[in-house]
């Protein structure tokens, strides 16, 4: 993506002005396996990410590129979900994959959930977890703020220490309790793959006090905090990453992680709602 990137959200914002009248106040990204979630959604206005100017575009199997407006079924909290989204892995470069995070910030959104599916590091955690981000580490090998500010107002020098907002996690936590979900709490590690780790990079990201690993992520929540959005992250741990447990090497597969996925997407879904009935995203 050109320097030029706050011309080019202007241009993605007239266009999306065009197509739908609705203002979200939050902005959910669905990651491998999630589109699910968004089948409580009373929907408005539904974009395939290659119709929208300047939308980066993927190919990867579940996710499912396509921007949708529309509003909570029961509450009418105006909403934008992102079905799917593109990786650095693709090829782009990370203000690319930080994209959805600039357009829920030219849309006027003040919230970001970002979800996605990890391996798990921690021996806690197991396939069919959901696990709650207090926090990441970037090990992508770059970072979507570098180059020209996006936005005028946004700080050169962006504190990223709480970046995942206690108060969002608080009530994910609630909900969950009140809905008989059991949530997990741990630290998410990005690497760029697309490659799936090796048993030395496990062990190396476990010593460092990693609890799962992707490949997404990070990028839309640096890019969300330095817009000033509040940041929830949530991960789906869809294959068993920890590195001490496994007496032969396993292989993972994206199919595999799929199916994990999918089996979870309603406790997602159910907890995304729920955050949104209590009025915690407003």
């Amino acid at each position: 993506m050109p320097a030029a990137l706050g011309l080019e959200l202007t241009l993605t914002k007239n266009f999306l002005a065009k197509h739908t009248k609705v203002h979200p106040v939050c902005a959910l990204v669905l990651g491998s396996g999630l589109a699910s979630v968004a089948g409580w959604v009373d929907q408005e206005a539904v974009l395939r990410y290659e119709d929208i100017p300047n939308f980066p575009r993927g190919d990867v199997a579940g996710h499912g590129g396509r921007l949708i407006f529309g509003h909570a079924a029961r509450t009418r909290t105006p909403l934008v979900i992102f079905e799917g989204r593109v990786h650095y892995y693709e090829g782009i470069g990370m203000r690319q994959a930080a994209f959805p995070a600039y357009v829920a910030h030219a849309v006027g959104a003040r919230i970001l959930i970002a979800t996605n599916a990890a391996g798990g590091l921690n021996p806690d955690l197991t396939p069919g977890d959901i696990m709650l981000i207090r926090d990441h580490i970037n090990l992508m090998g770059d970072n979507p703020l570098r180059g020209p500010l996006v936005h005028k107002s946004a700080e050169r020098f962006t504190a990223m220490s709480g970046a995942y907002d206690p108060a969002l996690l608080d009530a994910a936590f609630a909900v969950a309790g009140a809905r008989g979900i059991r949530l997990q709490l741990g630290v998410y590690a990005a690497m760029s793959g697309p490659a799936y780790e090796t048993d030395a990079e496990l062990n190396m990201l476990y010593a460092m006090g990693a609890d799962a690993v992707g490949m997404s992520t990070v990028p839309e929540v640096m890019a969300a905090r330095h817009l000033g959005l509040r940041v929830m992250g949530l991960s789906v741990i869809a294959n068993d990453a920890y590195p001490h447990r496994r007496r032969e090497p396993q292989r993972p597969t994206h199919e595999g992680v799929l199916r994990v996925t999918q089996a979870v997407a309603p406790q997602v879904q159910a907890i995304i709602e729920g955050l949104v009935e209590r009025g915690d995203v407003t």
